[in-house]
C-alpha cells in the first residue's frame, strides 16, 4: 500500500481476492512490525434492538452492550466499544495499544441513536483506553472515561480497563434464595455503616483489599449482631475526601480495594456468613472532572445546559438531566448492575431532596411546566426506579435519604408514592440529638423533642439513623455531643443507644459511633480502635452489641416497627423528672385481628427511660398485666460502665393498683 500524496490514506490497487476479514503488517517509524487485523473489515456488531430500547429509556441493562465488552467475530477475538455521544463530531477509543492516538481508530457513528461503535481485534483484557472525543463546534478535542467502564485504574490515574467476562463463580444460593422470601418489615434490620479506607488499615497505612475486608468485617459485624453492612460509595471516584459522593464510575468498584472480582468475593463471603450488604448510591448529582460525564460530547449531554437547573452550587456537581431518556437509562442501568451482577442487598439513594425540588437550596430556579417546585422528571425515574428494582429483585431493599416532609416516600407507586422500601428519619435523628445535646438540667423544658416522633412514627417505613453525616464537618463525634464528664457523656450515649434500639424503626449506626470514638470521624485516618483499652469505650462496645442481640432475640422490638400495634405509650407527660416510659408489645394487629403470637407478658417489654443523673427510686409506673416481672436490660449495669443502679435481678410484681391509666403498676428503680 502506498500513501495517497498529501494524505494520510493509503491505498493498493491490483488483481486480487482480499479475504473478508484480512490482516494488515505495517512497520511504524521505529521499524518495527506489526501485524493485526483491520477493525474496519468487521460488520456493526450491534443489536438494533439494544440500541432501540436505550434510545427509548428502556433498556435496563445497557452496560452489556455499552461500554467495552470482550468479543469474538468469525473466531478473531478482540474488544467491541461502544459509547453514546450524540453530538460529536467523531468519537475515537484510545489507548496504549495505539500510542493514544485518536486518529487510529475512530469509531462509526450509528446516526440520529447518537451511538458510536468499534469492535478492535487482536486487544485483550486489562487494556486502557478511553474515548476521545471532537467537538463539532469547535473542532476541540477531549479525553474521556468510559461512562459504562466497570474498570478503571487507581486515582489520580483515569484510564478505564478492559475487563474480561465475569468467570466469578458465587456461593450464595442460600441466601439469595432466602432473600426473595425475605419478610423484612418484621424482621430485625440492624445496619452498620461502613468507609473501607477508612475502618482499618495495613501495617503501613495502605488501603485493605475487599478480600481481607471481608474476613475483619464479618468477623467483627457477626461478633457485633449487626445484620448487614452499608458501604459508603465504593462507585470509582478522583478524589478521596469526596468519601465516593463524587461518583465517575457508575459500574466500577473502586481499584483502591481491588478488582471487580475482589468485590464480588466481598459480598459472596458476608452472605455465606448471613450478612446483607447495601450501597450507598448518588444519582442525585457528578463531578466536573474533565474525564467524566460533563459535557461529555461537547455539550452538556448528562446535565441540563441551564445552570439554574444543571448545577449544585453547595456541592460545586452537575444534576442529571432526568428528561433524557438515555440519561435515565444510565442511572436504572447502574442501579441494577450494582443488583444483579454484585448480588447486593439494596441500595440507600443519596440525596433525594436534593432531586425531588428544582429549588433545592437554590434562589434562582426553573419551575417545572405547572409552575411548582416539584422536578417531574426526577420524580419519574425514581418512580421507575423501585418498580424495576422490586420488580426484579424481590426482597432488596431501596432506601431514601429525604429529609424533607414530602408524601408518600415509601408507599407504593400505585397509590402515588415513590415506592423506597425505607426512609432515613432524619427528623427523629435531629430532635434525638438536640434533645441529648442539651444540660439535663433543661431537657424538661423540651421532652417534645422526644414525643413528637410518634405523631408521625407510622407514616413511613422509618430507620433511625446515626450515619457520617452526623459526626464530621466540625459537628464532633457521637460521644463529644453529650454534655457533663466524661462518666455522664458515657451515660447520655449508653441512654441515647437504648432508646434508639428500642424506638420504632430500623437501625443505622456508623463505624466508630459502638464503642464512642473520642474524635470526630476523618476519612484520611482509621478509627481509633485504641481506645477499646480503656473502659468505657469497652463497656459501651458491650451494650451496643448486647442491644444488636437483645434487637434480635425480642419479637416485639421488631414485629411491628410500622405500625401501631408495636406501640403504646405508657407514660410520655413527665416532663419534670425527663422520664419516658412506653411498651413494645407484638400482640394484636388490630388491622386483621390477628396475633401474631400469644399475646403474653413475655411478649411485651416496658421501656423506661430516665434522662437525667438523677436516679429515682420506688417510681411506679403503670404496667399493662398482672403477674411477676423482671428486669431484662439496664444501661446503667456496671458492665456497661455504670452506677449499677437498677433492679438486679429482683422479681418484680404488679400490684392492683391503677396508674398511668393502667389497671396495674409497680414501684421500680
Amino acid at each position: 500500500m502506498r500513501r495517497v500524496p498529501d494524505t494520510d490514506i493509503f491505498e493498493w490497487r491490483g488483481k486480487a481476492k482480499i479475504p473478508e476479514r484480512y490482516r494488515l503488517i505495517w512497520r511504524d517509524k521505529d521499524h518495527r512490525e506489526h501485524i493485526t487485523h483491520d477493525p474496519y473489515c468487521f460488520p456493526h456488531q450491534l443489536s438494533h434492538f439494544d440500541m432501540h430500547l436505550f434510545s427509548e429509556g428502556k433498556h435496563w441493562h445497557s452496560y452489556r452492550f455499552l461500554g467495552a465488552h470482550v468479543h469474538e467475530v468469525n473466531d478473531v477475538c478482540g474488544v467491541l466499544f461502544a459509547v453514546w455521544a450524540p453530538n460529536a463530531a467523531r468519537v475515537s477509543v484510545v489507548g496504549d495499544f495505539n500510542r493514544w492516538d485518536g486518529r487510529a481508530h475512530p469509531m462509526r457513528s450509528h446516526g440520529s441513536n447518537g451511538i458510536w461503535e468499534l469492535f478492535i481485534p487482536d486487544i485483550a483484557p486489562g487494556t486502557l483506553y478511553k474515548f476521545e472525543i471532537r467537538n463539532r463546534e469547535t473542532g476541540d478535542i477531549s479525553l474521556k472515561s468510559d461512562p459504562y467502564g466497570q474498570q478503571f485504574e487507581i486515582r489520580p490515574k483515569t484510564a478505564s480497563i478492559v475487563t474480561d467476562q465475569v468467570s466469578y463463580v458465587w456461593h450464595d444460593t442460600e441466601w439469595m434464595e432466602k432473600r426473595k422470601e425475605w419478610d423484612w418489615q418484621h424482621e430485625p434490620v440492624s445496619i452498620y455503616e461502613v468507609h473501607l479506607g477508612s475502618w482499618q488499615r495495613g501495617p503501613e497505612g495502605e488501603f485493605l483489599n475487599y478480600r481481607e475486608l471481608a474476613k475483619r468485617l464479618v468477623d467483627y459485624v457477626t461478633d457485633m449482631g449487626f445484620s448487614h453492612i452499608e458501604l459508603m460509595p465504593i462507585t470509582e471516584h478522583p478524589f478521596d475526601g469526596s468519601w465516593g459522593y463524587q461518583t465517575t464510575g457508575y459500574y466500577a468498584p473502586t481499584s483502591r480495594y481491588g478488582t471487580p472480582d475482589d468485590f464480588r468475593y466481598f459480598v459472596d463471603y458476608c452472605h455465606q456468613h448471613n450478612i446483607g450488604v447495601f450501597l450507598d448510591w448518588v444519582p442525585a448529582h457528578f463531578p466536573k472532572d474533565a474525564h467524566g460525564l460533563g459535557r461529555f460530547d461537547g455539550t452538556p449531554l448528562y446535565e441540563h445546559e441551564d445552570p439554574r437547573r444543571g448545577e449544585h452550587l453547595d456541592w460545586k456537581t452537575l444534576i442529571y438531566n432526568y428528561s433524557r431518556y438515555e440519561v435515565k437509562n444510565f442511572l436504572l442501568s447502574s442501579a441494577l448492575y450494582w443488583l444483579e451482577e454484585m448480588h447486593l442487598d439494596g441500595l440507600r439513594v443519596d440525596a433525594v431532596a436534593s432531586m425531588l425540588y428544582l429549588d433545592y437550596s437554590r434562589e434562582d430556579w426553573v419551575p417545572n411546566e405547572h409552575g411548582g417546585r416539584e422536578n417531574l422528571e426526577a420524580i419519574a425515574f425514581l418512580k421507575e426506579l423501585n418498580t424495576v428494582a422490586h420488580g426484579e429483585y424481590p426482597g432488596v431493599l431501596i432506601m431514601a435519604e429525604e429529609s424533607t416532609s414530602w408524601p408518600k416516600v415509601t408507599h407504593p407507586t400505585d397509590v402515588d408514592g415513590l415506592g423506597f422500601s425505607l426512609k432515613w428519619n432524619m427528623g427523629w435523628m435531629n430532635d434525638s440529638l438536640s434533645y441529648m445535646s442539651k444540660e439535663t438540667i433543661h431537657r424538661k423544658y423540651h421532652q417534645e423533642m422526644l414525643t413528637f416522633s410518634m405523631l408521625y412514627a407510622f407514616t413511613e417505613n422509618f430507620l433511625l439513623p446515626f450515619s457520617h453525616d452526623e459526626v464530621v464537618h466540625g459537628k464532633g463525634s457521637m460521644l463529644t455531643k453529650m454534655p457533663g464528664d466524661e462518666w455522664q457523656r458515657f451515660a447520655n450515649l449508653r441512654l441515647l443507644y437504648t432508646y434508639m434500639f428500642t424506638h420504632p424503626g430500623k437501625k443505622l449506626l456508623f463505624m466508630g459511633t459502638e464503642f464512642g470514638q473520642g474524635v470526630e470521624w476523618n476519612s484520611a485516618n482509621t478509627l481509633d480502635w485504641y481506645v477499646l483499652d480503656y473502659t468505657f469505650h469497652k463497656a459501651l462496645q458491650l451494650l451496643v452489641k448486647d442491644l444488636n442481640k437483645f434487637y434480635h432475640q425480642s419479637e416485639a422490638l421488631y414485629r411491628h416497627e410500622f405500625d401501631w400495634p408495636g406501640f403504646e405509650w405508657i407514660d410520655c407527660h413527665d416532663a419534670d423528672q425527663s422520664i419516658l416510659v412506653y411498651l413494645r408489645k407484638n400482640g394484636v394487629d388490630e388491622e386483621n385481628n390477628q396475633v401474631d403470637k400469644a399475646n403474653l407478658p413475655k411478649d411485651e417489654l416496658i421501656i423506661a427511660l430516665n434522662f437525667t443523673p438523677m436516679p429515682r427510686h420506688n417510681y411506679r409506673i403503670g404496667v399493662p398485666q398482672p403477674g411477676l416481672y423482671k428486669e431484662v436490660l439496664n444501661s446503667d449495669a456496671k458492665c456497661y460502665g455504670g452506677g449499677n443502679v437498677g433492679n438486679g435481678t429482683a422479681v418484680l410484681r404488679a400490684e392492683n393498683k391503677p396508674w398511668m391509666d393502667r389497671p396495674y403498676s409497680m414501684p421500680v428503680t
